[in-house]
């Protein structure tokens, strides 16, 4: 579920490429929180805190500021492309209680039988649920599953509370099937294990 992190950001009435060098030299990063038609609050947070705390997918934040604390998921994270460090972050403003749509992250676990491997057809799912209630990830259970199986995501087992949020119900979240390589590998071993065979019965039918 979401995990809520709490960080100590200042206002910020200051703008620019001249503003956000000096800031990024000073170890923060300038954000903007919004808020559906509101004025957008626009603040500084500091840049490791910050840099750690969205390692974690769908957290809850928690933001003082100014002498106010708003909570807020993130919407859009900007990074240099060269260096990998954040330049901006975008905040959405939401309330006690609200329910939004975030992407999840899907995983698997388990092992499906004999060669057959699971793999993801999406890597995210699309799903509804209280800001206060948001999964890190969504996890598939391939255990026993044979080749040719198709796990849909009308089929995914969601967290309690949490609803799926899909265009289409029918579209397959997780096919499980024998690799071609594996497979080649299988039909080309059964006709070496006759050969192999084939003495030992002639043999048996000489006595």
């Amino acid at each position: 579920m979401a995990t809520t992190i709490k960080l100590e950001g200042e206002a910020r009435s200051e703008f620019g490429k001249g503003v956000a060098r000096r800031l990024r030299v000073a170890k923060k990063i300038p954000a903007t929180i919004y808020a559906g038609g509101e004025q957008p609050a626009f603040v500084t947070l500091p840049m490791r805190e910050t840099t750690l705390a969205l390692r974690h997918t769908n957290a809850l934040f928690s933001i003082a500021f100014g002498g106010e604390t708003k909570m807020a998921v993130v919407k859009d994270v900007q990074k240099n492309p060269v260096k990998r460090i954040i330049e901006h972050i975008d905040f959405l403003e939401v309330k006690a209680g609200e329910k939004i749509d975030v992407e999840v992250p899907v995983f698997v676990e388990g092992t499906p039988k004999g060669a057959a491997v699971a793999f993801v057809d999406i890597q995210e799912l699309k799903v509804r649920a209280d800001v206060a209630n948001l999964p890190e990830k969504i996890v598939v259970n391939v255990d026993g599953l044979t080749d040719g199986t198709k796990v849909f995501a009308k089929d995914v087992v969601l967290p309690e509370g949490v609803e799926l949020d899909v265009e289409d119900p029918e579209e397959s979240v997780v096919t499980v099937e024998v690799p071609e390589d594996a497979a080649e590998s299988t039909e080309a071993a059964a006709p070496a294990a006759d050969a192999a065979a084939a003495p030992a019965a002639d043999a048996a039918a000489a006595k």
